[in-house]
């Protein structure tokens, strides 16, 4: 596995890739089991787009993605690649798109351990009552991706 650090407006984004696909992305600097390469494809193209959305320009990750995870837990963060770019749903919402509406606090433990967030974006699922509830990277960040998104959309509208 190969690593690059990132910084980004968020604080700083470790990002591990192997020559194929993008496996992880972790909030700070991380103890790295592997190198840190400037000469992955995959990793210059995760900085490139993860920059882009930062400064508002993309809305929508195109890089080949392996996350490590359940069926379960896969099938929770593909359904999470559908929320649209500023858009938010609800923990039980994101359960009942799966099939499985009793699963409000799974979908939630899943959201969790995505190990691809920002680019897979569980930062778009909140509280059933519209509050900002978990996150593994903290709520200040959940709450920093949300404001950006909605800020290039009212920019995008203007």
């Amino acid at each position: 596995m190969d690593y690059v650090v990132m910084d980004s407006p968020v604080g700083p984004l470790t990002i591990g890739a192997d020559s194929e696909f993008l496996h992880s992305i972790t909030f700070g600097r991380e103890t790295l089991q592997g190198r840190i390469a400037s000469d992955n494809p995959v990793l210059a193209e995760v900085v490139r787009q993860l920059q882009s959305y930062f400064s508002g320009r993309l809305r929508r990750f195109d890089l080949p993605l392996k996350p490590d995870g359940t069926p379960f837990q896969l099938e929770v963060w593909h359904e999470l690649e559908k929320i649209p770019y500023g858009e938010t749903i609800s923990y039980g919402a994101l359960a009942c798109r799966i099939g499985k509406p009793k699963a409000a606090r799974a979908v939630g433990a899943a959201n969790h351990s995505n190990p691809i967030p920002i680019v897979i974006p569980c930062h778009r699922v909140i509280g059933s009552d519209g509050k900002m509830v978990g996150y593994g990277g903290g709520l200040p960040i959940k709450e920093a991706l949300l404001k950006l998104e909605r800020l290039a959309l009212a920019q995008a509208a203007v």
